[in-house]
């Protein structure tokens, strides 16, 4: 099975992923690798608890500019 992994790095310097079809499903590492290989394991362990049924699908990424005070 192949997912899409949004990944950003924290205020702290680490990195964090989150797979958007399985709703929960987070990881953080200080490194890219460490990082992939944590969300592989979190995928995993979600698919276990995840019904098939209640996956979405992952349209994409927008990015949206607001103007704050």
């Amino acid at each position: 099975m192949r997912f899409d992994v949004v990944v950003r790095q924290d205020e702290d310097g680490y990195y964090v992923a989150t797979v958007p079809e399985l709703p929960g499903c987070h990881s953080q590492a200080k490194s890219l690798d460490e990082l992939m290989s944590r969300i592989k394991e979190a995928i995993l362990l979600c698919l276990e608890e995840e019904d098939a049924s209640e996956m979405g699908s992952f349209i994409g990424v927008q990015v949206v500019e607001v103007e704050t005070g």
